[in-house]
């Protein structure tokens, strides 16, 4: 089972998010999940990056993957164990994060969102997940 994240890029409380994402995160992978695509953006998914990393101790056979919008961007993959570009179409650059997160939705069977408000790329990636009938995993 293939796991994406997506939110908001400030998170006000950490400790309680992180807190929230390790039980959730545990919980899916007793569900079998085994693979996490992570975007590398934002508080959100430094946070979701830190806790598969942290959980990879316990479950060696997670994976954790930075799924890139960009080449040729420098960017620091030590809380990942690959890294990959998906084959995206072309287009403006400034849609590159948006047609990547898609592609995660696409290629993930759940999504856990970090959203508190319903405006913005984050939001606009769980409208998407929701529209493919992907399970949706939301913070509250």
């Amino acid at each position: 089972m293939t796991v994406t994240f997506c939110g908001h890029r400030v998170v006000a409380d950490e400790g309680r998010v992180r807190d929230w994402l390790t039980e959730r995160v545990e919980g899916l992978i007793a569900e079998g999940a085994d693979r996490f695509y992570l975007g590398g953006y934002g508080d959100f998914d430094r946070i979701a990056a830190s806790v598969v990393r942290r959980l990879k101790g316990k479950y060696p056979q997670i994976e954790s993957v930075l799924v890139l919008a960009y080449l040729g961007r420098a960017v620091d993959a030590a809380f990942y164990d690959r890294t990959m570009y998906p084959e995206i179409e072309g287009g403006p650059m400034r849609f590159a994060i948006c047609k990547r997160n898609r592609w995660m939705v696409e290629n993930s069977d759940v999504l856990i969102a970090y959203i508190l408000l319903d405006s913005g790329g984050a939001a606009d990636t769980r409208r998407y997940a929701v529209r493919r009938g992907k399970r949706v995993i939301n913070y509250v």
